[in-house]
């Protein structure tokens, strides 16, 4: 019977807990914005690999 009191009470210990990380969480502006992540994959980005700023150019070594 004892271990049950011990389970309920690290269960509650442990549910408080979470509670706290929630409120952090929201508190800090974890869940402001909601609808960009999900839309994120639709945006065009553009791929830096293939692209070259005018600063870069004099560097780039000539193939002939």
């Amino acid at each position: 019977m004892n271990m049950i009191f011990i389970l309920i009470g690290c269960s509650i210990l442990l549910a408080l807990i979470f509670l706290a990380a929630f409120f952090w969480a929201n508190n800090t502006g974890q869940h402001d914005d909601t609808y960009t992540p999900g839309i994120r994959i639709l945006l065009d980005e553009a791929d830096p690999v293939n692209e070259v700023s005018t600063g870069d150019r004099d560097h780039i070594p000539s193939k002939s």
